[in-house]
């Protein structure tokens, strides 16, 4: 639902009052065009804000979003690949999606919240600030009871010391530590995610009764609907940070803003860090770069998201700020350079007391093995080993184009139309 926000304030069906339904991706297998949390609005004339996968499920989407609005009750629907039946509604891609519909009254408590939480920047925009977006939360019961609360700092919500979250799932103790365990990793983490929670005994359609009789009398009726909550979790963008005000850092300043990244660049030349083309970094510092990397985590300003790129080539910079940057729990740190320059910066961060153990986690020489050349060639593979990087939870590289600081050789290979070279030389760039 998040991703529908910075629209949501000025679509016209929901702020003109008429009835409405979100469908949101709630579940998902195999591959999936949209990720979970993915949100379309349906209006009862049929107009829609969103998607859900690009075509091939959303006239099935509307269709049930239509008929929820009609019935007044929510519901979930899965869509998937039929090798039987080449007419039915699914994803062509193979994968799996469930999509919980629920209708929106006009003027509804919840539509009001949502329709209040337009002003949240838009993060999957490359354009955005990442510097002033907002973090912010939602987690929203989909069963029968409904309901939502908006959380505005995620990584500091408490779901036992929470009022709102009680008022939503009942406030059971045991309910609330269910919550809290699930919920709370969703929400500092930044991701969408389904919670589902037994009812406490004695639980009757939400409320808690101490009439045995009735509970019984109850249960012999219909089993209690378990609780289930839905958490989208937004967090400031990851920083990236790039020391080297060069031709390489100029490259990859807009790739990196391109993934989201919230992007600085550092150098302790201003001569350097004044150039114009340096103008669409979201932050332009001139520091010494490990001074300037102690001060950003002494005021808690990265984090285990932050990306280190070290571009300055020059051991004066490179070592101290090395030997600063590994002390932390960063996402990645990756440092350009020869194979030899490789030696002489681990040789001297040894010295300096940097465990073998943090410097397995310096990739280096930067990037993946793609034969980079030129600084936007290079920036691609920078990213990209970023980009493998935290989707395999640490273990970067494929078979075909591993790191290279887990490959041997050359680093630029020769061009293969070229006549054969000694390739024994080191090469002064990645």
């Amino acid at each position: 639902m998040l991703d529908l926000m910075p629209s949501l304030g000025s679509w016209r069906p929901a702020v003109s009052g008429q009835l409405c339904a979100v469908a949101t991706i709630v579940g998902t297998g195999g591959s999936v065009p949209r990720p979970m949390g993915t949100s379309m609005m349906v209006s009862e004339h049929g107009e829609i804000l969103g998607s859900l996968s690009g075509g091939c499920v959303e006239g099935a989407v509307v269709e049930a979003a239509l008929e929820a609005m009609r019935d007044g009750g929510p519901r979930l629907e899965s869509f998937g690949f039929s090798s039987e039946d080449a007419f039915a509604v699914g994803l062509t891609c193979g994968g799996e999606l469930e999509v919980h519909i629920q209708p929106l009254g006009a003027g509804s408590q919840e539509l009001s919240l949502f329709t209040g939480l337009s002003s949240i920047r838009d993060q999957s925009s490359p354009a955005h600030a990442a510097g002033s977006s907002t973090a912010v939360a939602l987690i929203r019961r989909l069963d029968a009871i409904g309901g939502a609360v908006v959380v505005h700092d995620p990584v500091r919500f408490r779901a036992m010391e929470s009022e709102e979250l009680a008022k939503l799932v009942g406030d059971h103790p045991s309910t609330l530590f269910a919550a809290a365990a699930q919920v709370e990793p969703l929400l500092q983490g930044g991701r969408a995610g389904l919670v589902r929670l037994a009812p406490p005994e004695g639980c009757i359609d939400g409320w808690v009764t101490t009439d045995r009789w009735a509970a019984e009398e109850q249960e012999e009726e219909t089993q209690p609907e378990p609780i289930t909550l839905f958490v989208e979790s937004r967090l400031p963008a990851a920083r990236m940070l790039i020391f080297g005000a060069n031709d390489f850092g100029a490259a990859l300043l807009p790739a990196g803003q391109l993934l989201g990244y919230n992007v600085t660049l550092c150098d302790a030349r201003p001569a350097f860090t004044e150039q114009s083309r340096f103008a669409g970094a979201d932050q332009v510092v001139t520091d010494w770069p490990h001074r300037y990397v102690e001060a950003e985590a002494a005021a808690r300003r990265i984090d285990n998201r932050t990306v280190v790129c070290v571009l300055t080539h020059d051991p004066k910079f490179d070592v101290p700020l090395l030997e600063t940057a590994l002390r932390f729990n960063l996402a990645y740190v990756g440092a350009m350079g020869s194979r030899r320059s490789h030696r002489q910066r681990v040789d001297a961060l040894l010295e300096a007391g940097t465990t073998p153990e943090a410097l397995a986690r310096l990739h280096s020489p930067i990037g993946l093995d793609l034969g980079a050349v030129t600084p936007a060639e290079v920036a691609v593979s920078i990213t990209a080993e970023i980009i493998a990087e935290r989707g395999s939870g640490g273990k970067a590289g494929t078979p075909g184009f591993p790191s290279l600081k887990d490959s041997t050789g050359p680093i630029h290979p020769a061009p293969i139309h070229a006549a054969p070279q000694h390739l024994t030389q080191e090469e002064p760039w990645t």
